[in-house]
């Protein structure tokens, strides 16, 4: 037993210098480790946080619920001209039938969706995450920006999604992508955002989220979601060389989409605000150009007559360089304020001027108190009456001509309705308005005009 006591003591003994000696080594280990981890060591080991830590299903529970299928039904009239000339009639209906996704943004039952899923649709269906089926009825319609808001009247109170803020999302954030891609309704995909204020079109007027989530034909109108499923944008359109998913695809940011319907659900069309400049985003080359050191901003080549803009003082060869707190660097940038705004909002600009720093508040004009002016000859927007009487949905009215170098077209040109600006259809002012300030004044325009005799002539001016 004595024996046995003995070997017990120096058995605890030694446990115990066993453990003191390991604290000692941990303790000098952990200190160790805290100097290198506060002294500027660039080999020390970091350790990044991967997607398989995000977790997704939340963001997709919310979503999945509030997005839905859209049908759309076209009735398509077509002539067989040898049928017709040798048989009489000729003349066919057929009925199309085009899908596509849209997303719940009120329990009772108003739904955004693209202007091209539902365009020149007879009848509209939407059916729920839930499989139930509505008939739905078109609210309005902003083609620009490719919206569009319908309502269906359901027996039920609707999950719907909840708006997220488009203007505070990062390049490298994680989102989702939720609709229906060739009718595989719910369909889920991931990706990050790689872009924002990206631009697609010659006037530089629209302004769209970037991502590589996979999105398909039948995803247009669907929801892109943060990881916390608030609402981001609307897909509305991809970048492919075979029409599917190649790795890029846009959408238009939430902010953007929810002041279209506010306006749509109040006022019944889009009201929309207009700086009043001209001119284009800055970079080394369009420095060298205009002969100036500010390689970053928007660059004012032309002030509009009557606008918010001309009224506070703006002047040509000014360099916009933020809208109220949003920095500028291109035209996206710049369209991206601006269509969250209406006529008479202020908006609080920063600019460069003769190597100063000058901000002014500049209330935004409505568009169609804007007249436009570009080598002598000036256009101003269709009226009501304008495009009954032509048949059109889309073009500008030339209102003067000034150019001395025009005076024997003057009377002829005056009242005609320009239908193409070089390849670019001449859809409204504010497009054709934005594209020709790109231009120089001395550079040829071809036009494609529609006279007041309804016979169409093409001209370069």
């Amino acid at each position: 037993m004595k024996n046995l006591g003995s070997l017990f003591i120096v058995s605890l003994m030694s446990g115990a210098v066993t453990l003191g000696a390991y604290k000692f080594i941990e303790n000098r280990k952990t200190e160790s480790d805290s100097i290198i981890t506060t002294s500027p060591n660039y080999n020390k080991a970091v350790s990044f946080t991967g997607a398989e830590s995000i977790d997704f299903t939340t963001g997709a529970e919310k979503a999945i619920h509030s997005v839905v299928h859209v049908k759309n039904v076209s009735v398509r009239t077509y002539t067989d001209p040898w049928a017709s000339f040798f048989y009489g009639g000729g003349t066919q209906q057929h009925e199309q039938i085009g899908t596509g996704s849209g997303v719940i943004v009120s329990e009772d039952g108003y739904i955004v969706t693209n202007n091209h899923v539902i365009q020149d649709a007879n009848e509209l269906e939407v059916t729920l995450n839930n499989n139930k089926a509505y008939k739905a009825k078109l609210i309005g319609t902003d083609s620009k920006m490719d919206i569009a808001l319908l309502k269906i009247d359901a027996d039920e109170k609707l999950p719907f999604i909840v708006f997220g803020n488009s203007d505070n999302i990062k390049v490298g954030e994680w989102v989702l992508a939720v609709g229906n891609p060739y009718q595989l309704n719910s369909t889920v995909t991931a990706g990050i955002i790689s872009a924002k204020a990206r631009n697609l079109d010659k006037a530089s007027i629209q302004s769209f989220i970037q991502t590589d989530a996979a999105v398909n034909p039948g995803n247009s109108g669907g929801a892109l979601v943060n990881t916390n499923g608030e609402l981001i944008g609307i897909n509305t359109m991809i970048s492919s060389p075979t029409g599917s998913y190649a790795g890029y695809s846009f959408a238009v940011p939430s902010n953007i989409t929810k002041k279209i319907i506010e306006d749509l659900m109040k006022f019944g069309n889009v009201q929309r605000g207009i700086l009043g400049v001209e001119g284009g985003e800055l970079n080394a080359e369009a420095a060298k150009k205009y002969g100036i050191k500010q390689t970053e901003g928007f660059y004012v080549n032309k002030v509009n007559k009557n606008s918010g803009a001309e009224k506070v003082g703006i002047e040509k060869g000014d360099v916009i360089l933020k809208l109220d707190d949003t920095k500028i660097a291109s035209s996206a940038e710049m369209a991206t304020v601006i269509n969250t705004k209406r006529p008479n909002d202020i908006v609080k600009v920063t600019l460069l001027r003769d190597g100063k720093n000058l901000a002014l508040n500049v209330p935004l004009t409505k568009k169609e108190l804007i007249a436009y002016e570009f080598n002598g000859i000036e256009f101003e927007e269709l009226d009501a009456n304008d495009k009954k009487r032509f048949n059109l949905k889309s073009g500008i009215k030339i209102k003067q001509v000034t150019n001395e170098d025009y005076k024997e077209y003057a009377e002829y040109l005056k009242g005609s309705i320009v239908t193409q600006v070089d390849n670019m259809r001449a859809v409204d002012m504010e497009s054709v308005s934005a594209y020709l300030a790109k231009k120089e004044v001395t550079e040829k325009t071809h036009y494609q005009i529609l006279a007041k005799n309804g016979q169409i002539y093409r001209f370069f001016l």
